[in-house]
């Protein structure tokens, strides 16, 4: 499998998930800004959405989106433990928290990144953004993870999202529990593998 990544970009998920499960890959870096494949070619031929991350697969199909490449390889290897069986509760809690990271944390604080930004409107989406960090502080109290005791693929979602609040100045020290939380999982060795891969260390 190939999977193509821009360094501490959504698709840290999937080389998170990928490094959790021990599973065989390769790495293709993009530059989002002018759309290349490092060592050349066009993205888009890749990927027509333009954004990572892209898995492609050993038969040469590919697949996009960070939470649906990281259920489709927690797949791979049940035994991992990195999703709760199928059709149990605990599993369609665990979409749960990757469709909430994904259109709630992702897209929001993600948007904090536009150089078009105006202070009005940060203003007005950081105080979305902190009410739902709040309540992800509220549920993470007491507990490892998102579902308790046991990391699953939308920890490493979540993990990423948050990963963006250091250079958006946005101090996560207001919510002890999630501040926790993000340590706790950047200590785990898949985690500091990729990141290291991917020259965030």
């Amino acid at each position: 499998m190939k999977l193509y990544y821009t360094p501490g970009a959504c698709s840290l998920v999937p080389h998170i998930v990928l490094c959790e499960l021990g599973l065989p890959y390769e790495l293709e870096k993009v530059d989002l800004n002018s759309h290349t494949i490092e060592g050349g070619g066009d993205y888009y031929n890749v990927n027509p959405k333009g954004y990572v991350p892209t898995l492609q697969l050993n038969d040469g199909q590919r697949l996009t989106e960070s939470g649906a490449i990281a259920l489709f390889l927690a797949e791979k290897l049940p035994e991992a433990g990195l999703l709760p069986t199928s059709g149990s509760l605990e599993r369609f809690r665990v979409q749960e928290w990757l469709f909430f990271i994904g259109s709630e944390l992702h897209k929001g604080i993600g948007q904090l990144f536009n150089p078009q930004l105006t202070p009005e409107w940060k203003k007005a989406a950081l105080a979305g953004i902190e009410k739902r960090l709040a309540y992800v502080d509220k549920v993470l109290t007491g507990q490892d993870y998102l579902n308790g005791a046991r990391f699953s693929v939308a920890d490493a979602y979540l993990f990423t999202v948050l990963s963006w609040t250091k250079p958006l100045d946005i101090d996560l020290s207001r919510w002890p529990a999630l501040r926790a939380f993000h340590d706790r999982v950047a200590a785990r060795p898949a985690v500091q593998k990729a990141m290291q891969a991917e020259g965030l260390l």
